[in-house]
């Protein structure tokens, strides 16, 4: 690692465990910085997580190269000698370091549930967290159970949004030191958050709609083609339901102007379904990517692990590298953030335990003398191009953090998370003005309209890049550089600007033009062929998981890229393909396919360690229940709470050949619980247990109402709301402010327009009347 990556100089010292701690970790050490883990004698218990190869966990392996391992229980002059401590130990059971309370110390404290509240001393698992964020409810065969995606997307998830409010930190450590933290439950609330913005418009079709079924976007799913592949389909927009129905000659579907909107095709979902599903069996799935490429579809092959780590399009990118562990080698994935002038370290070697005991503790860091009081991104400036969930998801993330936000869009082509109906009354009745889900992603933020196709558009959005530290964009990738906006252009007029772009596949490659939506890149990544139960087909484990996934990593490919020019002057264009984002939740199956030859089996609502595991039903009409049992205590403990204590002898390995038992009696005992009160009586007992909240009552949950994570906002045509916090918070404080609600069309084109740029009333209004700015959306024909 060079001396340019953005972290180099910068020290850590991680201490605890969990795959949030370790992925955290990764992504400080990819870039630069010098990691320092400090394991128990017995090692992290992460090191005996499968897969194994020659006894040893290859993921842990991953997880940890590029980093130092150290056994030692005098932590304080590492402590003394770091910028940044990462603590992944438990609320309740830290011990104190001397020096961890200095000021100057920029600290992050992880846990399952927050360092407050009724949850914050309970045991957690990934499948706990999640169910309780509500990431599971709606997903699953109507008459259940909710389907539980097993490895750590939650965990991984967790680790970024630490990463996130650490790098920004650190962007403002000359302004003192920060104590920050996160949780897994409070992260997972941006995966769970279209249902609850959902709810609002229809609270009666949020639940589950089947396997592969998501209201209101269908067809949406995977489906089998020739030669037992797969096409994972995403259908959206009037002109992709016609264009899917051209492909599969079905032209009198795609022309039924009943079936324009999603909702409306799925009342009428067995028939369509019974008309096209026969008709993709006719060719393999890559023939009609082929096609759907040509034709500008956003579907996708849906790849097992064998075929992900040999697909052209992702091995052309550098999507994998090598790791090195004792003896053994294999491919795993590299971190998505590929920066141009400063990109993570590619693979690497592994530790051993304890391999730097004998290490010299580094000399004291100078630290400032202060905790730092003002928003980290204060002062930071970045223009937003994106639309929809991803994009405006990274930036809604900076602007919480203290940057000003300038969103643009076009009175032409709004925001499409504003609604995609094109029919006269959407916009006469200003309904785009309405959506809770545009609302929700766009808070903290100023708006403008500027009509980018036009010259005078372009010249004006220039004016502002000049003023501005950083883009952040998810247009196709050939737009910008057809309107003459390209990173070229732009950086003419900004020279140390940053941009990241955040295409589905990257701007390289066969795929660079493929169209794509959340549920594509789900698709894309391989992630359904490792859902679900083992011998069923690839299932969909959510709506459109991937645009959390990218608004996360898009967030933090900024603020590398801002630290890369604070420690250099070089701004650089960022190629984020969101594909490769959601590709690292892959990595316990990818990580087995390429060391041992085989991905870890599909378990469904099973657990490869925690046994038994499984989502279980309660007392009531869809009520459910997650448990999970870690290890032989937490099986007494539930043993003697559901009445089983001729159980309570068994051992995990007696347990893990008995799981259809063991499920069965735990099921018979749940059934005749509310679901609130078998939790509360489990974790009691020390058992991970999590209601599997419907989305719907998110608001009313115990744990999210006691830590404020909805805070109330007023905005025109809405009126007053509840606004999910941001994932991330100072120690012991309330969550980071919603200082405004979104923006109206246009809203902020006087004080943006006039007060930055200096245009006149008669200016201003000259724009208007020519269409280059606006405050009213008009419908577009096709």
């Amino acid at each position: 690692m060079t001396q340019q990556a953005p972290l180099a100089g910068i020290r850590v010292l991680e201490i605890g465990t969990g795959f949030t701690l370790a992925y955290c970790g990764k992504l400080l050490a990819d870039f630069g910085a010098v990691v320092v883990k400090a394991e128990a004698p017995g090692g992290d218990p992460l090191r005996r997580a499968p897969p194994l190869v020659q006894g040893q966990s290859a993921l842990f392996a991953w997880l940890t190269t590029n980093r130092r391992s150290v056994t030692t229980t005098d932590l304080a002059p590492l402590l003394a000698g770091a910028d940044v401590l990462l603590d992944g130990r438990a609320p309740g059971r830290r011990t104190p370091i001397p020096g961890e309370e200095d000021p100057g110390l920029i600290r992050c404290d992880l846990s399952w549930f927050g360092e407050t509240g009724p949850y914050a001393r309970f045991a957690g698992t990934d499948a706990v967290a999640r169910a309780l964020a509500g990431v599971f409810f709606c997903t699953g065969p109507v008459e259940g159970p909710p389907m539980v995606l097993d490895g750590f997307p939650g965990e991984t998830l967790t680790g970024l949004a630490a990463g996130i409010a650490t790098l920004a930190a650190l962007l403002s450590r000359a302004e003192g030191g920060r104590r920050l933290e996160a949780n897994v439950l409070e992260t997972n609330l941006a995966v769970s958050e279209y249902y609850v913005t959902q709810a609002l418009l229809t609270p009666g079709l949020v639940r589950r709609q089947g396997r592969d079924r998501f209201f209101p976007t269908w067809p949406m799913g995977v489906y089998p083609c020739a030669e037992g592949t797969y096409l994972g389909v995403s259908v959206v927009t009037p002109a992709q339901w016609r264009g899917f129905c051209d492909m599969l000659g079905l032209p009198a579907l795609g022309a039924d102007p009943d079936l324009v909107v999603g909702p409306n095709r799925i009342a009428r979902l067995p028939e369509i379904e019974a008309a096209f599903a026969p008709r993709l069996l006719t060719r393999r799935a890559a023939d009609w990517h082929v096609e759907c490429l040509e034709r500008r579809l956003p579907c996708a092959v849906v790849p097992d692990m064998a075929t992900l780590l040999r697909t052209e399009q992702h091995r052309g990118r550098g999507a994998f590298a090598a790791v090195q562990m004792g003896d053994a080698r294999f491919e795993a994935p590299v971190l998505p953030h590929r920066l141009p002038k400063s990109p993570p370290a590619a693979g690497g070697i592994a530790p051993r335990l304890g391999a730097d005991d004998g290490m010299a503790a580094p000399p004291p860091r100078a630290r400032p003398a202060r905790r730092a009081t003002t928003p980290p991104l204060d002062g930071v400036t970045i223009l937003d191009l994106s639309m929809g969930w991803a994009g405006p998801l990274c930036t809604r993330m900076l602007g919480d953090l203290g940057a000003t936000i300038l969103k643009v869009e076009a009175i032409q082509y709004p925001d499409w998370w504003r609604g995609l109906d094109p029919r006269p009354a959407f916009f006469a009745e200003k309904q785009y003005e309405t959506n809770p889900r545009y609302n929700a992603l766009n808070r903290n933020k100023t708006g403008i309209t500027l009509d980018l196709s036009s010259a005078e558009g372009a010249a004006l959005l220039k004016r502002l890049v000049a003023q501005c530290d950083a883009v952040v964009e998810n247009y196709a990738r050939e737009v910008l550089p057809k309107l003459g906006l390209g990173y070229a252009e732009l950086s003419a007029v900004r020279p140390d600007l940053v941009m990241v772009s955040m295409p589905a596949f990257g701007a390289e490659g066969p795929w660079r033009d493929a169209r794509a939506y959340g549920s594509t890149l789900e698709h894309a990544s391989g992630l359904p062929s490792v859902a679900g139960e083992d011998g069923t087909p690839p299932v969909t484990s959510h709506l459109a998981f991937g645009d959390p996934v990218g608004g996360y990593n898009a967030a933090t490919a900024t603020l590398l890229a801002l630290l890369h020019r604070q420690r250099t002057g070089q701004g650089q264009h960022v190629d984020l393909a969101q594909v490769e984002c959601i590709m690292q939740f892959t990595a316990p199956w990818l990580i087995s396919q390429a060391a041992t030859g085989a991905p870890l089996p599909r378990r469904g609502n099973r657990h490869p360690v925690h046994v038994p595991q499984g989502c279980f039903p309660c007392a009531g009409e869809d009520r459910w229940i997650v448990v999970a049992v870690t290890d032989d205590a937490a099986w007494r403990g539930l043993c003697g709470v559901i009445g089983a204590e001729d159980l309570a002898g068994l051992d995990a390995a007696a347990r893990r050949g008995r799981q259809a038992e063991l499920e069965s009696t735990i099921a018979a005992w749940t059934l005749g619980q509310d679901a609130d009160a078998a939790m509360a009586a489990l974790q009691a007992a020390g058992v991970a247990a999590g209601v599997c909240r419907n989305p719907i009552h998110l608001m009313e949950d115990p744990q999210l109402v006691a830590r404020g994570v909805f805070q109330p906002i007023e905005r025109k045509f809405v009126g007053r709301h509840l606004q999910l916090s941001a994932p991330f918070r100072e120690a012991g404080a309330g969550p980071l402010p919603v200082r405004r609600a979104a923006p109206t069309l246009g809203e902020d084109n006087a004080a943006v327009l006039g007060g930055r740029l200096g245009l006149d009333a008669a200016e201003m209004a000259r724009l208007e009347a020519a269409g280059v700015i606006g405050t009213e959306a008009v419908p577009i024909a096709g």
